[in-house]
């Protein structure tokens, strides 16, 4: 494969000096940069790059505009640079919705020494964004964008409660997903209701994203979406998201599964791991459980999946043809741990009906 070309956009000198920098140490071409998108897009019309990486806030154009405006003209894949605040996290749920491929986080503070890190995640990001099929992204972003009225979220569903010996045959839906997530859940998720088997989900962020992307999913969709807490309950209607930069294992409380939110090792280069997660709900759901490992870059989940496999769960995979990133799925497939390939359109619907199967 010749070297992928990327172009760098971001208002900051001595930001877009680093990123540069980076990118060549990493062995990728460096097509040019700019302090924003309207001098940005005559320079790369010379010569169009395989992957843009973009700033988020910039005085003329904001990030957010240039996207909405790349993906209705010419669709390139994109790897967001945010800052690691508040306000950067809403902002980067917004870019993700709207086509980035990916982010790498700028922390607020200690900018110069992340920059000059050439282990920043930059170059392995943009790696993968060369790959993405973009033809994937624009039908998870279409259906992602469906009309869809405010949820009416009923109560959900009385617990019992927890007896040291209490057996259960309440369903666990695991899932892990990765690059190209965040339109790809929200196409699954809006198609499931309360009555849906509760879900424990890996999406791999950082700290303080997971808490904006389960907030975001939480007020369009009618299941409840929670960045998990430790202790908390999983029930029918309920999403809990594993937070960033914590494991999240899920754990039998009596008759009630409950998830444990620790610090770790990373596993897999994550932090959360969906093999962390995947290995809990085999030992303590068994065959309970579904797994379903989606669209991402490298091998996080393969492992869990067969693991859950084994001990009797469903699984499933996301078919290559509608995969961002066709890592993860596919190496899971490798393992052995797939009893499905599903495409995205259809995983809710396996989902409901596979909850409902006989037990093996």
């Amino acid at each position: 494969m010749s070297s992928i070309q990327a172009f760098v956009i971001d208002d900051s000198a001595v930001v877009r000096k680093h990123l540069c920098e980076t990118l060549a140490a990493g062995g990728i071409t460096v097509l040019g940069s700019a302090a924003d998108p309207l001098f940005a897009w005559p320079k790369m019309t010379t010569q169009w790059p395989d992957v843009i990486v973009l700033d988020v806030e910039m005085p003329r154009m904001d990030g957010i505009s240039f996207l909405k405006k790349l993906m209705a003209e010419r669709p390139t894949p994109v790897v967001m640079c945010s800052t690691l605040t508040e306000r950067g996290c809403e902002t980067t749920m917004q870019a993700l919705a709207a086509g980035a491929v990916s982010f790498v986080t700028k922390p607020k503070m200690g900018l110069r020494e992340f920059l000059t890190d050439r282990s920043n995640g930059l170059v392995d990001a943009v790696k993968a964004a060369a790959r993405a099929n973009l033809r994937a992204f624009s039908s998870a972003r279409a259906a992602a964008a469906a009309p869809a009225g405010a949820p009416a979220r009923p109560a959900l569903r009385p617990t019992a409660l927890p007896g040291a010996m209490a057996e259960t045959t309440d369903r666990v839906v695991a899932i892990g997903i990765s690059t190209g997530g965040v339109q790809s859940i929200e196409t699954v998720l809006r198609q499931l209701d309360r009555t849906t088997p509760g879900i424990v989900m890996v999406q791999h962020m950082p700290e303080k994203f997971t808490a904006s992307f389960a907030a975001r999913l939480n007020g369009i969709v009618e299941m409840e979406v929670l960045e998990a807490k430790d202790g908390d309950r999983l029930i029918n209607g309920r999403v809990l998201i594993a937070p960033g930069g914590r494991h999240m294992q899920l754990r039998r409380s009596g008759a009630q599964y409950v998830v444990e939110v620790r610090d770790g090792p990373v596993v897999n280069h994550h932090k959360p791991s969906v093999d962390v997660l995947m290995r809990s709900v085999a030992q303590c759901a068994g065959r309970n459980a579904l797994g379903i490992v989606m669209t991402g870059m490298g091998d996080d989940g393969a492992r869990g999946l067969r693991d859950m496999r084994q001990a009797g769960a469903y699984t499933a995979a996301q078919d290559e043809a509608t995969s961002v990133v066709y890592g993860m799925p596919a190496e899971a497939v490798k393992h052995g741990g797939v009893d499905d390939v599903v495409a995205l359109p259809n995983i809710a619907e396996w989902i409901q009906r596979t909850a409902v199967k006989p037990l093996r």
